[in-house]
């Protein structure tokens, strides 16, 4: 309604090419006067309902087209009436409701859309305080605990040495938790350089060695291709770390753990296969999100949105695919930096 003026010199300016004759002229006039009118009336009609905006337009051209009608009533023989009704009065205001509609049910789809956005970021949000509420509140508990101990007149030196150790450490992982979450959101890549694919998967496999041995967890690799890849080290540390880490905890009851690497002409891809208990389809889909966990209610998800927002921030890619009770194949691509490539 608001271009209504401009749609109004369109057509005036399209009934030119009929002629310029009588009909013209009251063309001119009667569409400049309209589409003033309805440019007019615009904020108003913005502000009624949907079904009041259909019946206003359906029946402005109605009574347009009645009075249009009205006019050519004179100039059409008796056996064109019907086909100059159907044409003025049943045509035009049928198609005009059915516009309508179609514009009232698209802007209602936006705007539920818009809505359910709002209603995941506003989830996001709730999941997010709930976590880090969670992921805080035991060491900070601690650490006040160990805080009151200190407050005992007859407390040793040894023991109020080892008491401020353990508060040191309970907020150390306190904050610890808080830059998980700062990673998570908004990873900072602090430095680029050429990270070879081989040299830092085997120096993440060794830290994790025990972890491996606890779950009596085989952890077995192919490197028979690598390459390098650009990126920061440390965050390549720490996302593979958590991803392994999650890989080898889905294996309680011990199992194994294949890591192999291959080079393709423009890419590395990293696959880490395990024989845990599986993801489903649904669990697949929502691995990563914000306080999202496969290990019921004592986990937090923590590890897996810092290691895919790292992911994410290297323009890494993830492919999974996982069958329940026989483990899960993760595929992470990357682009490889092609003048380091080479074959073992």
């Amino acid at each position: 309604m608001r271009f209504s003026p401009i749609l109004g010199f369109l057509v005036i300016f399209f009934r030119g090419f009929h002629g310029i004759d009588v009909g013209f002229f009251i063309g001119v006039a009667f569409y400049t006067v309209f589409s003033f009118f309805i440019w007019y009336i615009s904020p108003w009609f913005l502000k009624l309902t949907s079904n009041i905006r259909i019946l206003f337009s359906t029946g402005i051209t109605l009574l347009v087209s009645i009075g249009i009608l009205f006019i050519a009533f004179n100039k059409v023989s008796p056996e064109q009436f019907i086909d100059i009704f159907i044409a003025y009065v049943i045509v035009p205001p049928l198609g005009v409701a059915m516009i309508s509609s179609l514009i009232e049910i698209r802007e209602k789809n936006q705007q539920l859309q818009q809505q359910l956005i709002i209603e995941e970021k506003l989830a996001a949000v709730e999941q997010m305080g709930a976590a880090i509420s969670h992921e805080i509140r035991n060491p900070l508990t601690t650490a006040i605990g160990f805080i009151e101990l200190l407050d005992q007149v007859s407390l040793d030196n040894n023991k109020r040495t080892k008491y401020l150790s353990i508060i040191k450490n309970e907020l150390d992982s306190a904050e610890s938790v808080i830059q998980d979450y700062l990673t998570f959101s908004k990873p900072i890549i602090e430095s680029i350089e050429e990270l070879d694919i081989q040299k830092e998967l085997t120096h993440i496999l060794k830290l994790l060695h025990p972890l491996a041995n606890y779950h009596s967890v085989k952890v077995s690799t192919d490197f028979s291709t690598y390459g390098t890849i650009q990126g920061d080290k440390s965050k390549f540390h720490q996302c593979f770390i958590n991803i392994i880490r999650n890989s080898i905890e889905s294996m309680p009851f011990g199992g194994d753990l294949i890591i192999k690497t291959i080079a393709t002409q423009n890419k590395i891809i990293i696959s880490i296969q395990d024989t845990g208990i599986g993801l489903s389809k649904k669990q697949i889909k929502h691995i990563g999100e914000p306080y999202y966990s496969t290990k019921g209610p004592k986990g937090t998800g923590l590890s897996m949105m810092v290691a895919y927002s790292i992911l994410r921030a290297m323009r890494g890619t993830i492919e999974v695919q996982s069958e329940i009770g026989k483990g899960t194949i993760s595929r992470f691509h990357f682009k490889l930096h092609k003048t380091k490539v080479k074959k073992r």
